[in-house]
């Protein structure tokens, strides 16, 4: 007998291997997982910017440098929202908060803490790390990038992984709860 596949069972599938996450490496103590959601961006990410974004950029460059650019800016990215989030969970357990792991999915990124923070400082100190770090990411993406425009694909890449950690930051300062900026929003008024 053949089981005919259905869009149901296709979701069902989606959702459970949405739910799946592999622990990739420890930081400090803290466990950073992945979940398969991750790969799915990005591809996406590395398709887009290899096919659309970095060929206007760069229109003489063979094809395949503009897919090594793409893997690098995934990568770039991936280590990016993986600082930002260690940035939350290393002044979460500087303040005794316990740390159970990172993980690193379609959205973003979770830095997965026990319990609430102790204190409305602690809250408001744990929220800003994580754009605090993608400001100085951005920056230093940005800067660096400017200064080797000798080498033009290298500084592209820098300079759009600038680009996208200040995006990342100012994102995650709006003040809507689970978004830094919504937990620092409650800090303050708690």
């Amino acid at each position: 007998m053949t089981v005919k596949p259905t869009v149901a069972g296709f979701i069902a599938k989606v959702v459970i291997m949405i739910g799946a996450s592999f622990t990739l490496i420890e930081v400090f103590g803290i466990k950073i997982r992945v979940n398969i959601s991750w790969a799915f961006i990005a591809i996406l990410l590395a398709w887009g910017l290899a096919e659309g974004y970095f060929p206007t950029i760069h229109e003489q460059l063979p094809h395949a440098t503009y897919w090594w650019m793409s893997i690098v800016a995934v990568l770039g990215l991936f280590a990016s929202i993986l600082l930002h989030e260690l940035a939350h969970s290393l002044v979460a357990r500087a303040y005794g908060m316990e740390i159970t792991g990172i993980t690193l999915w379609l959205l973003g990124g979770i830095a997965e803490l026990k319990g609430e923070p102790p204190s409305p400082k602690v809250e408001l100190l744990m929220a800003i790390a994580g754009p605090a770090m993608s400001v100085f990411l951005g920056t230093a993406f940005w800067l660096v990038g400017g200064a080797l425009d000798a080498f033009a694909s290298v500084a592209t890449v820098l300079s759009y992984l600038g680009m996208l950690n200040l995006i990342l930051a100012a994102f995650n300062m709006v003040p809507a709860f689970p978004l830094d900026g919504g937990r620092v929003a409650r800090a303050i008024i708690w």
